[in-house]
């Protein structure tokens, strides 16, 4: 009788398990008007013990690719071409279309891809703004702008720009801790500085953050490097004042003998 109710259920866990890994499957539909790019193999990979490691690959065919497969939970990945980086892509279920021109690097189709090029688009018209500064400067001083005036004003706005993409980017992180969008963009955000340090931002990120951000390797590799250069510049620190401490007190200890 046993046996029998093995035999009946085994029909119903393999649909269980077809239908589940079906749920899980990712499309990935591209097409690309860089003509360079025909005949050439675009990969997926994702960065994995310190390395970049080939998920899937596909050969450009008239402008178009595709790659398929099961992603059990959602990943970022860059699309390659041989060792060059072309962009982010989260690999997710569903149908992720992407587009690839002279102009524009697109990935939408699924939820967190809609969310990071929403993310991307905004972020570069910020930097558009902050890169049109000194042709705006010029532009307002031929105009006969009073040019103190006008550097003062650009100088707020600079300011003002750079306050913006800083709230941005930071609520961005702040409103993703729970999916990869969250540490890939505090990596992102984090490889500007010219090596890992504790700066206000993302003391303010982590004030916030979940245990499950804290402890994703990307976020987690970086604030042990973070906190580590930090010991070093306080140690350093620590050192100097103290030098000029003995410094200060070999002075005093020779204007007071009159040497």
């Amino acid at each position: 009788m046993f046996r029998n109710y093995l035999y009946r259920a085994f029909p119903l866990v393999a649909i269980l398990l077809a239908v589940s890994a079906c749920s899980n499957k990712y499309k990935v539909e591209g097409n690309s008007s860089v003509r360079s790019l025909d005949g050439k193999t675009l990969t997926l990979k994702m960065f994995n013990d310190g390395e970049w490691v080939a998920v899937d690959s596909a050969e450009v065919v008239h402008g178009n690719f595709k790659m398929q497969g099961v992603a059990d939970s959602a990943c970022m990945v860059r699309l390659y071409m041989d060792d060059e980086d072309i962009m982010p892509i989260v690999l997710e279920r569903g149908k992720i279309t992407v587009s690839i021109s002279n102009t524009e690097l697109k990935a939408g189709g699924t939820l967190l891809n809609n969310r990071l090029y929403e993310f991307i688009d905004k972020r570069n018209a910020i930097v558009r703004q902050q890169d049109d500064l000194d042709r705006k400067e010029a532009r307002m001083i031929l105009e006969g702008g009073n040019a103190d005036q006008v550097h003062a004003q650009l100088l707020q706005e600079a300011a003002d720009l750079e306050r913006e993409m800083g709230d941005y980017v930071k609520n961005f992180i702040k409103d993703n801790y729970e999916n990869v969008l969250g540490p890939s963009v505090f990596r992102m955000m984090c490889s500007t500085l010219p090596y890992p340090m504790m700066t206000p931002d993302i003391e303010d990120i982590m004030r916030t953050a979940p245990m499950n951000f804290k402890d994703n390797p990307l976020v987690e590799d970086f604030l042990s490097a973070a906190k580590e250069n930090m010991q070093l510049i306080e140690e350093h620190k620590r050192m100097v004042d103290s030098q000029a401490e003995s410094n200060r007190m070999a002075a005093a200890g020779s204007a007071a003998t009159g040497n």
